[in-house]
Order: structure tokens, then sequence, then C-alpha cells
């Protein structure tokens, strides 16, 4: 009861106070499934991009962190191809920093900051950090066109949707769970939502 209570109450203040760039939404399938999206910042190569995430609230919160996870592929080295996020404030203690105290709202500005400023020193992709470690022009051309070619949609935030859209755009949108790791190679890109940032 104090979780369901304490959730309505977060979706309340991120609908009608949501941080900058980003928005959550209840899922259809309940209250402990969110849907987030989070708007690339300017000055970094994921600029215009809009990325979509998972959020899954367990049954212990706020004493157990959300899993969140990205479904558009990013290119970060604390992003996996499964869009697992490596940050400490998405696990628990001893390793990691959640504390009851901190949101979603909290969790999702944290995450749009690791897309700002990635930490190398902690990686998910080994090869992505080695890159921006040493090859930072190359790591931000790439991180670019990935931002082109799959997060630059044609409407920004999707919160006006009908639950009918909604369902239509999943069904005909790839972009989802099993394929996640092939559109992450380049292939499949929906035609129904995403654009090239070049266009716009």
């Amino acid at each position: 009861m104090q979780r369901a209570s304490r959730l309505r109450r977060e979706l309340h203040l991120l609908t009608t106070e949501p941080p900058p760039g980003i928005t959550c939404w209840q899922n259809e399938s309940g209250l402990d499934h969110l849907r987030a999206q989070i708007l690339g910042s300017a000055d970094t190569p994921y600029e215009k991009g809009v990325f979509d995430l998972e959020v899954l609230v367990p049954l212990r919160y706020p004493f157990e962190p959300p899993k969140m996870r990205f479904l558009t592929p990013i290119y970060h080295p604390n992003i996996d191809s499964s869009g697992r996020i490596c940050l400490d404030v998405l696990r628990l203690p001893p390793k990691g920093a959640w504390r009851p105290s901190l949101n979603i709202a909290t969790l999702l500005t944290s995450i749009q900051l690791l897309m700002n400023e990635p930490n190398p020193d902690d990686p998910l992709m080994a090869d992505i950090s080695s890159e921006y470690k040493y090859n930072k022009q190359a790591f931000l051309r790439n991180a670019r066109q990935w931002t082109e070619k799959y997060a630059c949609q044609t409407t920004m935030f999707q919160t006006s949707k009908t639950p009918d859209e909604e369902k239509h755009q999943t069904e005909a949108n790839p972009l989802r769970d099993s394929n996640i790791s092939q559109k992450r190679k380049g292939s499949n890109i929906s035609r129904f939502s995403k654009k090239l940032c070049s266009e716009t």
C-alpha cells in the first residue's frame, strides 16, 4: 500500500514537474512497469536524440532500487548492448549507492548526467571505454551516428498517445527486447518513429 501511494505521488510529480529533458509515465501493464524518455543534452553526441527506457519497480521499493534499462540503442561505455546501465545509484549497498530517500526522478536525472559525462573507469563496454579514453573524436563520431540512426524521432515525447496508438507502435516497432542486440549492430530501423537528425 505504501509502495503504491509513493509511486502515484512520484508519477504525479513527474507529470506535473518533470526534470528538464525527462518524462516518465505508467505503462498499460501496471503501476510497477513504467516507461521513460530522456532527451539528449545539447553539446553532447546525444543531442536531438530521444532515448526510451524501461523502468521496473520491485515489490520492495523504495527499499530496493527500480531496474532500469535503455530500449533505444546508445553508444556509451557505461550502457551495454542489452541496455543495462552501470550506475551506482541503481545498485544496493555495499556495492551501490541506492537509498530509500532517492526516487525515480533522481535516478533518471542521474542517468541523464551519466549520458553527458561517461565514466570510462567503470565500463560495461570495454572497447567503447577505451575509445572514449584514447580516441575521443572517434567516440564522439560513433555516438553521434548511433544517435542519428536510432534515437532521432519525428515526434519527441510521446506522452499524448492513446493506448491503442501505443499498442500499435509497440507491435510495429521492432526496437524491443529480443531484437535490441541486432538493432545495435545496425539492422531493422523502425520506419514508424525514427528518422535521421540531419533531416530535422
